[in-house]
């Protein structure tokens, strides 16, 4: 990243992650600029609750926009349009002007586990585009726990929406839907008629659609610009054209480039999230779903997810690093790379710990919002650099577990992209390609959902047709990390035991 000339033509990519909103300046040919990184926090009142301030997402979007713009040098008539993901199901409750009622419900938040089982007792046929079964991470289920148990946020709400929506209102000053959203988590599927109306009356949501915006924009189209209010606050241009809004792991997909039939992106973050696009549906996996027009109008997008991955890794820095953080302090480096320098001295297996990554639940391939991380085997020969490692490896045979199921139903994996904030680490990328057993290919820029952000912008501006166009001028292959055939022994073994742990700790 370096200073742009002063004529350079750029895009705003703005993507919402969980830990931190991240504001990317972006040229042309998808080569970034300058970031303005701003975190934002979480809080957890019980377990497996998570909860976010809206003011705090606003607060960070000005302050990360100004750290770019600053790092750059760019002038804000340069950027010729901006994109945005944010996390997905992050619901909050407002009034017609977007403030809030209560803090917003984190997409990993598991509260609504009994709603989701209500709504999937249904069994309402629009239920097969989500395996048979909704979670508890979705706008359903999280509105119907505001009904049950805060009845008068619910009354008084004139909007239940998400984090996306609540963004794209406050940079536009417009209520819009994301298609990209309610395809995916809101059990809205154009084949059969849009909303699925009948589902929502049998358990109460029948007023719902009231509090919901009546246009539904598809992902990155639609007319809207920034709002002289939000213009005025964020120190850029009114009028620039803003393009709709979607789930960040999704703009991350086009990040990647994984556009192609058989094409699978890891999106690795908080969580983890699978996505490949298919010409025809895979059904009866324990995918999160297969939904059409999520991404691509007429195509479907095929998405499975690890609930907590690196926010494990994060959890463990937290709590248990403090030795490794003051050497890292000392050494002037990243603290994760001080931990994967120990992880790195563990041999493959760990010497025999197994982890399941369940600490938020486990949301593919078995949907279970009440299943537990754990560590098992330890011994007093097992030090930090182990259990590193072990978190490193379980969240890989997640994936792997995730993909076999997915592919024992008919997806046929032919190229996996890895993307988002894991892609940093060279030994959690190598343990994916050893545990997976195939090539992982990395972009050049590794923050891939900023940069779909930042292409869906691009197209808003006019200088690209469709995502087909932008992919090939902004989305450039760096690496490839293949798999070291040395260690597929040792890693059967542990992924046998890792599906084995999940079944003893949930009989």
């Amino acid at each position: 990243m370096s200073n742009t000339l002063a004529t350079d033509r750029l895009v705003l990519g703005l993507d919402m992650g969980t830990q931190s909103l991240r504001a990317a300046l972006v040229d042309l040919k998808g080569r970034t600029v300058a970031y303005g990184v701003e975190p934002i926090e979480t809080t957890y009142p019980r377990p497996a609750w998570a909860e976010q301030s809206p003011q705090q997402w606003w607060a960070a979007t000005k302050s990360a926009i100004a750290k770019a713009l600053d790092k750059s040098g760019a002038s804000p008539k340069q950027i010729a349009a901006i994109g945005l993901d944010c996390t997905a199901c992050t619901v909050l409750a407002c009034d017609l002007e977007g403030n809030p009622l209560r803090p917003a419900i984190l997409w990993m938040d598991q509260r609504s586990y009994r709603e989701a089982d209500a709504i999937s007792a249904t069994n309402d046929p629009i239920l097969r585009y989500v395996s048979g079964r909704v979670s508890p991470e979705w706008m359903l289920p999280k509105a119907l726990w505001l009904k049950n148990n805060e009845p008068e946020n619910y009354r008084k709400a004139e909007r239940i929406v998400e984090c996306t929506n609540w963004m794209m209102y406050r940079l536009t000053g417009r209520w819009t839907l994301s298609l990209n959203h309610v395809a995916v988590k809101w059990n809205y599927a154009r084949p059969d008629g849009g909303w699925p109306l009948a589902m929502m009356a049998k358990v109460g949501l029948d007023d719902l659609p009231s509090k919901w915006p009546a246009e539904i924009v598809p992902l990155g189209k639609g007319d809207d610009k920034l709002s002289a209010g939000a213009a005025a606050e964020l120190g850029l241009e009114p009028g620039t054209p803003v393009a709709q809004g979607g789930i960040d792991a999704y703009l991350g997909m086009l990040g990647l480039g994984a556009t192609n039939d058989g094409d699978v992106a890891a999106i690795v973050g908080s969580s983890t999230c699978h996505l490949a696009q298919c010409k025809d549906g895979v059904f009866g996996s324990g995918a999160a779903g297969c939904y059409p027009d999520a991404t691509v109008e007429g195509l479907y997008t095929i998405e499975a997810g690890q609930t907590a991955t690196g926010s494990i890794l994060d959890w463990y820095r937290r709590h248990f690093a403090a030795r490794e953080q003051a050497e890292a302090d000392n050494r002037g480096v990243n603290v994760y790379s001080v931990l994967d320098e120990e992880a790195a001295k563990v041999p493959p297996g760990a010497d025999g710990l197994v982890v399941r990554d369940d600490f938020q639940g486990n949301r593919s391939p078995y949907k279970n919002p009440q299943a537990r991380g754990a560590i098992a085997g330890l011994s007093l020969a097992h030090g930090p650099g182990h259990i590193f490692r072990a978190l490193y490896e379980a969240t890989a045979c997640g994936t792997r577990h995730i993909l076999e199921d997915a592919s024992k139903h008919g997806l046929k994996v032919q190229r996996i992209f890895l993307g988002g904030g894991g892609a940093k680490s060279p030994l959690w990328l190598q343990i994916h390609a050893d545990i997976l057993k195939q090539p992982v290919h990395l972009t050049r820029e590794s923050e891939s959902c900023a940069l779909g952000s930042a292409m869906i912008a691009a197209i808003a501006a006019g200088d690209f047709a469709n995502l087909d166009e932008a992919a090939q001028a902004m989305v450039a292959i760096e690496k490839t990390v293949d798999p070291n055939p040395a260690n597929a022994s040792a890693y059967d073994e542990l992924f046998a035991k890792y599906v084995d742990l999940y079944k003893r700790l949930n009989a």
